[in-house]
């Protein structure tokens, strides 16, 4: 999106994949937002906050920079600390929000769903993607072979992955490969999951984006590629993200204003060095690595019939619905 002048009065590109930011920004500029609705409401026990924003008009969306469609944010303190129990309690919240979602598309068992992995497994702040597929209960080939009682009692999906990787090592577009792939196994439903670019430092490995609008890979740290939706596919695409990455030009705008006040005029040329500069956490493989599980794991009880009836019950007793 565009850069803002408001109560900062600084004016550079922002450049963030949440929704729940690009909202932030545009009321902090004083910007009156029509088509825009959200809720609020919290997991108490496990201290997450869930933001829904709806995008109802084009009008909203040219503003945001966002398609229209519905955007799930999820924001815990503790996501980045490494507690397997606490992890396993937001995969189950993972899994309520992203049935929720799935529900709006259709019933879900008995679907075959396509898991794709976005990003370079070389480049740890951009190896979400392919990590959670390590993680992934893959069903549709002992399916396909031995039919689905092979998979136990009840219903079962028919889940598949793919890792297409980058265009510098591939030498085509993600688009073109999940295309081909969707064309040849005809999955009812796309899941894309992918490592996000932040607005906010507070935001970053603590934030978990979920929305029906599918995804435009790159966009956030200015390296367009071919949007993956439901327009290019043929099916309903759900993207999953989480911010691990922010914009140093970002940060030190912020820092900027911070120091000298609210009425200096910072522009994004002033720093155009850190154009193509993107700060991560120290820490980035480890948090990657428990990232990575705490998805898997929300989209494996998501598509398990029986484990995500385990999980609701879970988060009612522990406040699921609790308004803000």
């Amino acid at each position: 999106m565009n850069g803002r002048k408001g109560k900062g009065m600084y004016s550079f590109e922002i450049r963030t994949d949440l929704a729940l930011e690009a909202r932030e920004s545009m009321e902090h500029a004083g910007v009156k937002m029509h088509g825009v609705r959200s809720e609020e409401y919290d997991y108490s026990e496990e201290g997450v906050r869930v933001t829904k924003v709806w995008v109802e008009t084009k009008n909203a969306a040219n503003q945001l920079g966002k398609p229209m469609g519905i955007y799930i944010t999820m924001e815990a303190d503790a996501l980045g600390e490494p507690d397997e129990g606490y992890h396993r309690e937001i995969s189950k919240c993972l899994a309520l929000e992203l049935k929720d979602m799935l529900s709006e598309k259709r019933e879900i068992a008995e679907s075959a769903i396509l898991v794709v992995g976005l990003g370079n497994r070389n480049v740890t702040a951009d190896a979400l993607g392919p990590q959670v597929l390590d993680h992934l209960f893959v069903t549709r080939h002992f399916v396909k072979l031995y039919g689905k009682k092979a998979a136990g009692e009840g219903t079962v999906n028919l889940i598949s992955c793919l890792e297409p990787g980058v265009m510098a090592r591939t030498g085509m577009e993600t688009a073109e490969i999940i295309a081909g792939v969707v064309g040849e196994t005809r999955p009812d439903l796309v899941i894309v999951v992918d490592a996000l670019a932040a607005r906010s430092t507070k935001r970053l490995n603590r934030t978990i984006q979920i929305t029906n609008t599918g995804i435009q890979p790159g966009s956030g740290v200015g390296n367009h590629r071919n949007a993956l939706t439901k327009e290019s596919l043929g099916v309903p695409v759900i993207a999953i993200g989480v911010p691990t990455v922010v914009d140093a030009a970002t940060i030190v705008g912020d820092a900027m204003e911070r120091l000298l006040g609210t009425e200096r005029i910072f522009r994004r040329s002033s720093f155009a060095e850190l154009s193509n500069m993107y700060m991560t956490g120290k820490d980035v493989d480890e948090v990657i690595a428990r990232l990575s599980f705490t998805i898997s794991e929300g989209i494996n009880i998501a598509l398990k019939r029986e484990d995500t009836k385990e999980s609701e019950e879970d988060a009612v007793e522990s406040g699921k619905g609790l308004k803000a």
